[in-house]
């Protein structure tokens, strides 16, 4: 079948392919923060020994938390509303949450103890419950741990719309080759080292700039994608990838901060949450090199050479054109935010 008996087909095709990128791009405006309204706090204190009172963080649904989970305290324990009477043995025993990873995907239990110390655990769907001990001892073995942050980090690689469209933009950029493997290497390198850095304390910025200056990065990308001319992200697209690595790494490391880090096991949980953030990373890739290879197929059957490598050239600009125009909407409107804030 020729070019010209094709015409009709592909032009639907490409309709279809335009709508689903409006679509697509419309969506991601919608859920630019959604990623951080999926965690909720809860905060204890004890006021006396053996006495505490705890309070929820606003609902990302609009209904009191305390409708939408259930927790469940050691059996000493005498609740009456928000607070909590243990006695002599304090908050010791078994603790757990009903209903964790169906509106929320995790809890962060912000403990602050009589005596002055505070804890931090963190409650997913895979781990709902916990053992606590009076005093905040931390006594969670390494699996526990591994378990929690490594879900954590997938599911915030996999809901940051930001880091996801800064990775596609990558490979639009370099394509399906060994120079792929480089730029993506040098990206989790450098973000790395700047999560590292945030997290004990080596480095501090406000959000609102590291925020705006990813969505920045994500637009500089996409254009260059654009760019036929051999510029400097086309010679050294790994050297791109590490300089704006650095900025993504603080990105995670605000995530990392409302989460928080085990006092106990804050090397271990840094490294698997890190670890979970780029097996979500590498899934995205995995699932986009499969999509374009079933792509392909379809392609070679129904298209000759000449009009595949065109419409596969449309469908590569389209994306572009979504990516970009998504990512100016962002740094727009994280600028206004941060100017208006100042």
């Amino acid at each position: 079948m020729t070019l010209r008996e094709n015409r009709l087909p592909r032009h639907w095709l490409r309709c279809v392919a335009a709508f689903i990128v409006i679509l697509w791009c419309g969506l991601l405006t919608e859920t630019t923060t959604a990623h951080e309204a999926t965690l909720v706090d809860l905060r204890v204190r004890e006021v006396a020994p053996g006495d505490f009172v705890w309070t929820w963080s606003v609902g990302a649904r609009g209904r009191p938390v305390a409708e939408e989970l259930t927790l469940h305290w050691p059996e000493h324990c005498e609740v009456r509303g928000q607070a909590m009477r243990c006695g002599s043995t304090g908050l010791t025993g078994e603790f757990s949450i009903d209903g964790v990873g169906e509106l929320y995907s995790a809890v962060i239990v912000r403990l602050s103890w009589y005596n002055g110390t505070t804890q931090v655990v963190t409650l997913t769907q895979s781990m709902t419950s916990t053992r606590l001990y009076s005093g905040g001892r931390d006594t969670r073995g390494w699996r526990e741990i591994a378990n929690a942050y490594g879900v954590l980090g997938v599911e915030h690689i996999l809901s940051g719309w930001d880091h996801l469209l800064f990775v596609v933009s990558l490979l639009l950029l370099v394509g399906f080759n060994r120079q792929l493997i480089a730029t993506v290497s040098a990206f989790t390198v450098a973000h790395s080292l700047t999560l590292a850095a945030s997290a004990f304390g080596l480095l501090t910025l406000r959000p609102a700039p590291v925020e705006a200056t990813i969505a920045l990065s994500i637009v500089l990308v996409a254009s260059e994608c654009l760019n036929p001319r051999p510029t400097i992200s086309r010679k050294w697209p790994a050297l791109v990838a590490f300089l704006f690595g650095l900025v993504h790494g603080l990105g995670f490391a605000g995530a990392l901060k409302e989460i928080g880090l085990p006092a106990d096991h804050m090397n271990l949980a840094l490294l698997i949450f890190n670890l979970g953030v780029e097996c979500g990373q590498l899934l995205v890739l995995a699932a986009i090199i499969l999509l374009v290879r079933l792509l392909g197929r379809a392609l070679d059957r129904a298209s000759d050479r000449e009009g595949r490598v065109a419409l596969l050239d449309r469908s590569r600009r389209a994306v572009i054109y979504g990516i970009g125009i998504v990512s100016v909407y962002w740094t727009i409107s994280r600028i206004a935010t941060m100017v208006l804030d100042v």
